[in-house]
């Protein structure tokens, strides 16, 4: 009994954004025919990564972390063949449509990229200068292969995502602070070549990166412009909404999955807007609560990789659902619309769930 009042503040709220994104998914189904099959399929995703994430608690996460890097090479693997035999949608190859339900191998990558990282360079343990460039180089070099796969897909969010794994593990090695100079020098020496290309060369910058890439990141950059289709009707939609009223229903663009806010404002009123920020807040605190109190590292950068992801997709969500980001496709956590998605950040909570021991 005790064990389970401890996991309350991580059962509640995830049950209260479980039940706001059945009600959406049921109200988007009798709104739109062409979402009528979304509750259904949601409801199925929900009870596979409650599954998923028991079989992970019973049998132990050390056998995942054992065989993590070759978990790591069949996901590289799947990453590849998508390319060539994926369904496209939104200009993205990223799916295998595997007749009821479409599969996102750049989704599960999260799991074993953060699973490989961490098994990999946890077993760096000195900090001598031969060591530490190591450890960045095969930090590195492991993210990299998935992201310049996903790069082909395109798909933004998920590089993002991988790098943002990838820093996780790295704050809990503790490298020197000069190595966090270096890199940051690097990365602004990238930037600027980049921006000149832009805005000097994007004839250049196209022929190097793709025409269907060039076009996402050029709406990175000039999101501040406010125009997009996707980002009026949002906006329209949070505007003409109550506290405890949606308002009539409006058309957006990818709702149930990168506009689940708008989409839940629009039909559940703010009252819902509140009720996903305070489950998230009682859920970062939690999880950040649980990564201070870690000893085993190699825990610990997974936990540590798993929060910034975490924290990162829901600040970015949210944030270009009022128009404060731009738009590159992240789904909310256990609220927006997605089997591949939904299973995954499960079988991350069966990870964490399970004490350090067993690692």
């Amino acid at each position: 009994m005790k064990k389970i009042i401890n996991k309350l503040p991580l059962i509640i709220p995830i049950l209260i954004l479980i039940i706001i994104s059945l009600i959406n998914m049921k109200i988007i189904g009798l709104n739109n025919g062409s979402y009528d099959s979304y509750f259904k399929k949601q409801v199925l995703w929900f009870i596979l990564g409650f599954i998923s994430m028991l079989i992970i608690i019973i049998f132990k996460p050390k056998i995942l972390f054992k065989y993590s890097k070759y978990l790591y090479l069949i996901n590289v693997l799947l990453l590849i063949l998508v390319l060539f035999f994926g369904k496209t949608i939104n200009g993205s190859t990223a799916w295998f449509n595997l007749y009821f339900f479409s599969f996102q191998p750049s989704e599960l990558m999260k799991l074993t990229l953060a699973l490989y990282l961490s098994e990999t360079l946890s077993h760096f343990k000195e900090h001598t200068l031969k060591q530490e460039l190591k450890f960045i180089l095969t930090a590195f070099f492991i993210t990299l292969i998935p992201s310049l796969f996903v790069f082909l897909e395109p798909d933004t969010g998920a590089i993002i995502i991988y790098f943002l794994i990838m820093l996780g593990v790295i704050l809990i090695y503790k490298l020197n602070y000069k190595w966090y100079i270096i890199i940051g020098f690097i990365i602004t020496i990238i930037i600027l070549i980049f921006s000149y290309l832009y805005y000097y060369q994007k004839d250049l910058l196209i022929n190097l990166i793709g025409t269907s890439f060039f076009y996402r990141i050029d709406r990175l950059l000039t999101f501040v412009k406010n125009d997009s289709f996707q980002l009026d009707r949002s906006l329209i939609a949070i505007g003409t909404s109550s506290i405890f009223k949606g308002s009539n229903y409006i058309y957006i663009p990818e709702a149930p999955t990168d506009f689940i806010i708008a989409l839940s404002i629009n039909n559940l009123g703010i009252i819902s807007f509140i009720l996903i920020l305070i489950s998230f807040i009682i859920l970062d605190f939690y999880f950040l609560f649980k990564l201070f109190k870690a000893k085993n590292t190699k825990f610990k950068m997974f936990f540590s990789s798993f929060l910034l992801m975490f924290i990162f997709a829901q600040i970015q969500n949210i944030g270009m659902n009022l128009g404060l980001f731009p738009i590159i496709g992240l789904p909310l956590p256990f609220l927006s619309y997605g089997g591949t998605n939904i299973t995954v950040y499960f079988m991350f909570l069966g990870i964490l769930a399970s004490k350090s021991k067993n690692f």
